[in-house]
């Protein structure tokens, strides 16, 4: 079993549009620096991108109604990291939930940092939406 930190922000705005927004791959340099540093580009099976630690494959969950964003990155290694990730209804705006996963053989420091990093990545998220 692996260590797991639920990593969660309010967003003032309406949890259809903090979804679409979060949900769309090309959005993502605009508010994930964790994930990719470049545009995103659909080679016609998955979605790529470069990231910090290299060039990513990313498989989405489909769109639907329930909020659901979880997300696969591959990374070059061929390993597969799964990323659960949704927004429910909180008031008159909505809470996006990140679930980071410890992987296996990483450091304190290097799961401390990728919380830091997740936590940095939905604060950009919330100041995009909370300011269009």
């Amino acid at each position: 079993m692996n260590d797991v930190k639920h990593i969660s922000i309010y967003i003032d705005c309406r949890p259809l549009d903090i979804y679409e927004f979060a949900s769309n791959p090309e959005n993502l340099p605009r508010w994930a620096a964790g994930l990719a540093t470049s545009d995103v580009m659909w080679d016609g099976t998955t979605w790529i991108a470069e990231a910090p630690f290299g060039r990513v494959r990313l498989r989405f969950s489909p769109s639907n109604g329930l909020g659901v964003m979880d997300h696969d990155v591959e990374l070059e290694s061929g390993v597969v990291v799964h990323n659960p990730m949704r927004v429910v209804p909180n008031g008159d705006g909505g809470e996006l939930i990140f679930t980071l996963i410890r992987q296996a053989n990483m450091t304190d420091l290097e799961f401390q940092n990728d919380c830091v990093a997740v936590q940095a990545d939905l604060h950009a998220l919330k100041v995009i939406l909370e300011n269009i």
